[in-house]
């Protein structure tokens, strides 16, 4: 049932998301609203096209700009000599509409504007580019849903059929001695998983239906998508529920693969076995997969830090990263169990202390089932939202250590193109400055050569990142509206940061760029909402998940210890004693889990903040208390419930 449980949601999930970024990757044609009566458009340039080297040759690349340049005014000359404008009012439009023939159109205009029709006229609407930019960052929240989904379902399936295997040894005796070969053995357990993974994965399809339009409405109201993604998200594409179905299936059967294996070592002689004292917990090929991904994940957080120490403060990486040392604990969590439950308090004292303690350390397949979950779930709460807040709060102390001024006008945003080596044109995002003396003056930013007085117009303030960035060089750049290329002198270099030191340029680079005011005693910028809900969701998941996992192996290991009870009471132990030996061993358990996860959040956060160190950023890390302790508690209480309701009745 545990199994079961876990694989339709982790399917459900799987299903909701993968409908979401259908409608996402492919949203539905909508009508354009600023030329609405207008059969053709023609839209100024929106991108900048540069040619760069590929090989032994060249080729074009584009990057989008902040926004569509003019129209020019020879091409609104053509056309007012043929035709009626619409939009044509001011005095440089970013877009006109006319009805007239789009081939006549087009060989009028050529290759100096862009002409649309059909629903690509929506792209010269206000808000398109806002649903772009909400639909990117959508795409990336619903993936990374759906990744963490099935990462956590993986372990907790595999964790459940390996405890089963674990607890049915001497029935896997039985059939030996009947005569059953180790293949049969195996094909039992596989069978079983397929019959799990396909009535699953069904039920899952179908909950994830379901649970696709509420979910898109929420994701709508909570200002996380464009307003038609409540409709589009319950759409008839067909491929997520396969992608679904399918990986449901694969997840049943890779999770009971291993612990087929196992069971099809049994052998006739375990059915006389009775003995509590686990042996051989940890088999070669987890032994192998565990030390390995525990080694790549640290071999990748060195590597990033020693090569590439800003790429630790993006989502990407620490949203992704500590998945391999998460992965690698748990699997190793056999291994890991004993040494740590010796170092840690045990739930109640005297003789019922000795007995959680030397159970915990007796029975390690037990102890290892209940604190993986665990420790999956503490850790991807600390990783996930430690990360974030630290990286957010160094954001926030930067921007405030940015100006020594009570009250400033802060440059503007703007963005720059510089071209990084013959091979790429990178896109910046910059700032404006509208008096260099008084930012000179008033800016507290970390220079590492040069001198902010010297930025005038003909010159840049670039930080580390940049190829060029000795001060004097030029820097070939375009601006924020596509025009240029123009050569600025490097006038200072920034130490990196958190990724917003610089680049600076005056005004005259920044066409279209309006200041931001910065007030005295400002409240710190909130971390960005969209990320804080994408997290939660995830906690969320991950906590259900857990749950799921801690409730289904106490109820199965605890039903099965009647023996050991009875020989409890029958010592001179009270129903109350037994109980609580019984439950202090669960939340000894849930204790080693913690611990380890709190371990995997010290490791990942260490090296954040040696990354902001090294950036010259402020180290400011945040340690998210509030939610490991909420997710230990939670899982605490789910451990005492599941295995004090079975000893309750088995020890009267």
């Amino acid at each position: 049932m545990g199994g079961f449980l876990a694989l339709a949601l982790g399917v459900g999930m799987l299903t909701a998301t993968g409908l979401g970024l259908a409608a996402a990757l492919a949203p539905p044609p909508r009508a354009p609203e600023r030329f609405a009566s207008s059969p053709v458009v023609v839209l100024g340039q929106d991108r900048l096209t540069v040619e760069v080297r590929r090989g032994p040759g060249t080729a074009l690349v584009s990057r989008p700009l902040d926004r569509p340049q003019p129209v020019d005014t020879a091409v609104l000359r053509d056309l007012r000599a043929r035709w009626t404008l619409t939009g044509a009012e001011t005095g440089a439009p970013d877009a006109v509409g006319l009805d007239a023939p789009v081939a006549e159109v087009g060989a009028v205009v050529g290759d100096r504007a862009q002409v649309l029709t059909g629903a690509d006229r929506r792209r010269a609407d206000p808000g398109h580019e806002d649903d772009t930019r909400e639909l990117t960052g959508l795409n990336a929240l619903l993936g990374t849903t759906g990744g963490v989904a099935a990462f956590v379902s993986v372990f907790v399936v595999a964790s459940v059929f390996a405890f089963s295997v674990a607890l049915r040894r001497r029935e896997f005796g039985l059939l030996r001695t009947a005569g059953a070969t180790p293949a049969q053995v195996r094909r039992l357990l596989l069978a079983e998983a397929a019959v799990l993974g396909v009535t699953a994965s069904a039920a899952g399809c179908a909950l994830g239906a379901l649970a696709a339009p509420p979910m898109a409405r929420a994701l709508v109201a909570g200002e996380l998508a464009p307003a038609w993604f409540a409709d589009a998200a319950a759409g008839s594409a067909g491929w997520p529920y396969h992608a679904a179905f399918w990986t449901g299936l694969g997840v049943a059967l890779a999770g009971a693969a291993a612990a087929a294996h196992r069971a099809g070592r049994t052998g006739p002689t375990a059915v006389l076995r009775e003995a509590d004292v686990d042996r051989d917990v940890l088999p070669p090929g987890r032994a192998l997969l565990g030390a390995g991904l525990l080694a790549a994940g640290l071999g990748l957080l060195l590597w990033t830090y020693g090569t590439e120490p800003e790429a630790l403060l993006k989502r990407k990486t620490y949203t992704t990263l500590p998945m391999l040392l998460i992965g690698g604990a748990a699997l190793l969590a056999p291994l890991l169990v004993r040494p740590v439950a010796r170092l840690l308090p045990v739930p109640g004292g005297g003789a019922v202390g000795l007995l959680v303690r030397a159970n915990a350390a007796a029975a390690v397949r037990r102890t290892s089932a209940v604190a993986a979950p665990v420790l999956v779930t503490v850790a991807l709460a600390g990783t996930l939202f430690g990360a974030s807040e630290s990286v957010a709060r160094a954001k926030e102390t930067e921007a405030r250590e940015r100006t020594a001024a009570s009250y400033a006008a802060e440059a503007g945003p703007t963005s720059l193109f510089v071209r990084d080596g013959p091979e790429a044109v990178v896109k910046y995002r910059a700032h404006a400055v509208a008096d260099p003396a008084g930012f000179a003056e008033l800016a507290r930013l970390p220079v590492v050569a040069g001198d902010l007085a010297d930025l005038d117009d003909r010159s840049i303030v670039v930080n580390e990142e940049f190829e060029r960035r000795r001060v004097g060089e030029d820097v070939e750049v375009w601006r924020a509206d596509g025009s240029g290329p123009v050569r600025l002198r490097v006038a200072a270099v920034l130490a990196r940061g958190t990724g917003d030191n610089g680049p600076y340029v005056t005004r005259a680079q920044a066409p279209g760029a309006t200041p931001d005011r910065l007030g005295p005693g400002a409240e710190p910028r909130p971390v960005n909402q969209a990320a804080r809900i994408g997290l939660r969701l995830l906690l969320g998941i991950t906590l259900l998940y857990t749950v799921i996992a801690l409730a289904s192996t106490l109820l199965m290991a605890t039903s099965v210890r009647g023996t050991e009870l009875a020989a409890l009471r029958l010592a001179g132990a009270t129903r109350a004693q037994a109980l609580r030996a019984v439950t202090g061993e669960a939340l000894l358990a849930v204790a080693v889990g913690t611990a380890l996860g709190l371990a995997v959040t010290a490791a990942v956060l260490g090296a954040l903040g040696a990354a902001l160190a090294t950036l010259s950023a402020p180290v400011t890390l945040a340690l998210p208390w509030a939610e490991t302790g909420a997710a230990a508690a939670v899982c605490a209480a789910v451990a005492v419930a599941a295995s004090a309701l079975p000893a309750w009745r088995l020890a009267r």
